[in-house]
């Protein structure tokens, strides 16, 4: 019977060449690699019994995964940037205020509670799913969704106390550019 040790030397270079193959680059490759091992050994890997043609599945599939992340967060990027009017710098106390306000954002999000700062920073900070973050946390999709329903009102609560004005027509955001409140909606 193999060890993971023995697993890993056996099959690495296979694995590493197949990553590296599929994603034309060094270090996605080692990150893909490294993430094909990590899953093989949570599973009941020693019960498998052709080893190679089960861990060049994974292989291929975690690939897959990547270039189809990578894929939809430069779709994402180019998106946002035709979205985003092209205008010439702020002032400099405009931009003082945006760096003053991030650091708020920050603390406040800091200081929600765990289970919504870990619901409120996945959704927003990650873009993941609402189902994504639900198997992460290993907890119900609605409950995924009061979290962050949740963290949203505090934050919001939060941003009223400070007395930061809502100006008509203007959508505030959270630091992390998902909408939060708009004038229409108070």
């Amino acid at each position: 019977m193999l060890s993971e040790r023995e697993l890993f030397e056996l099959y690495n270079k296979d694995v590493y060449r197949t990553c590296y193959y599929m994603l034309h680059h060094a270090q996605d490759a080692e990150d893909v690699c490294h993430d094909v091992f990590v899953t093989v050994f949570r599973q009941d890997w020693q019960k498998v019994e052709y080893k190679k043609t089960w861990l060049m599945k994974i292989t291929v599939n975690h690939c897959l995964n990547f270039l189809k992340r990578v894929q939809k967060s430069k779709l994402r990027e180019k998106k946002q940037f035709l979205l985003t009017p092209q205008r010439t710098a702020d002032p400099v106390d405009i931009q003082i205020e945006h760096v003053e306000e991030s650091a708020l954002w920050a603390q406040w999000i800091q200081e929600l509670p765990e289970k919504m700062r870990s619901a409120i920073l996945l959704r927003y900070m990650n873009d993941l799913s609402l189902a994504e973050i639900a198997e992460i946390l290993e907890i119900p999709t609605g409950t995924v969704k009061s979290r962050i329903y949740k963290a949203i009102r505090l934050l919001r609560k939060k941003w009223d106390q400070a007395g930061k004005p809502y100006q008509k027509g203007e959508v505030y955001s959270e630091p992390y550019g998902k909408k939060v409140v708009s004038s229409s909606e108070k």
